[in-house]
């Protein structure tokens, strides 16, 4: 347990963007000057959130670190900025200007005011890494929570398979509409209500829209992914959100090892097909709904 927390947190450490001694921090401070080395940790988070980042087209874009902090939701400095001030992070959001050099272990952000933020990817990474550990000292049975992301090991001690609930998006936390049944697996949900602040009755939230500079706005309150690696619950989680429930679920079916479940502000429910028999609605007020068609 000692080995496993320490570490998450040493991830945390070189990857958060609130430490200024941080290895992110240090690449985002030497933005359109120089590469910055970087352990192999936070190269292979990285590598993975760049491919997020084409995947999506931008829709995930690990480089979203202006917009991040011009909103500064979550914080005690969170605000609506202004139309100008959107334009100009904009210009500073963009994967392409994201180089990375593995054999040199180095990154370089090609512009200036140019910021990473591996919040939509690196808790995954630490929830793999953790469970790495207890698989390698012998454990045989676990459950990881990192505040929201869910990792399990094996069955439950009596044999059974572990029941995981999902967040109702409207109701307090804790508060579940539906349970997973599953073993070996993980499951990760982006939402609406995870960290948000409300201005003149509208709510903002944290994932933002990388086209518009504002948070994401197209009927979804939630996105939960069920996979075998948390790193990548937690990529697709985020990209699938941001893309939208039709072009979500478009590639939610083009990719096998992801199950998804989409949730919308009308309460319906949709499902991958690999869910079927492993989920079970617990909430009346929801419906699941048919897969919509592709676009």
């Amino acid at each position: 347990m000692a080995r496993a927390f320490s570490r998450i947190r040493q991830i945390e450490d070189r990857m958060t963007v609130n430490r200024s001694e941080s290895e992110v921090e240090s690449v985002n401070r030497a933005a359109g000057l120089h590469a910055v080395r970087v352990s192999p940790d936070t190269m292979e988070v990285l590598q993975a959130g760049l491919e997020f980042s084409r995947l999506g087209d931008g829709a995930f874009d690990i480089t979203v670190g202006p917009l991040v902090k011009l909103w500064g939701i979550g914080t005690e400095k969170a605000r609506v900025p202004s139309p100008e001030e959107i334009r100009e992070a904009l210009g500073h959001v963009g994967y392409r200007s994201l180089k990375l050099d593995a054999s040199s272990a180095e990154a370089f952000l090609l512009s200036r005011s140019m910021r990473l933020d591996l919040g939509a990817i690196a808790k995954g990474y630490a929830a793999d890494e953790a469970a790495r550990i207890l698989r390698f000292e012998g454990v045989k049975t676990a459950l990881i929570n990192l505040g929201g992301n869910i990792l399990t090991m094996g069955k439950k001690p009596d044999g059974s398979p572990w029941r995981i609930g999902i967040q109702n998006p409207e109701d307090p936390r804790g508060t579940y509409l539906g349970i997973v049944t599953s073993a070996e697996t993980s499951v990760v949900t982006s939402g609406v209500y995870e960290r948000f602040f409300e201005r003149d009755g509208v709510r903002y939230h944290h994932i933002l829209d990388t086209r518009t500079g504002f948070p994401v706005s197209n009927g979804l309150t939630s996105v939960s992914i069920v996979t075998a690696h948390s790193m990548r619950a937690d990529g697709f989680s985020t990209l699938l959100f941001a893309l939208g429930l039709e072009k979500g679920m478009e590639l939610a079916l083009r990719t096998p090892d992801i199950q998804a479940i989409f949730i919308d502000d009308r309460r319906s429910v949709y499902l991958t097909p690999g869910l079927r028999g492993s989920f079970e609605l617990t909430d009346s007020r929801f419906t699941i709904r048919p897969v919509p068609a592709s676009p």
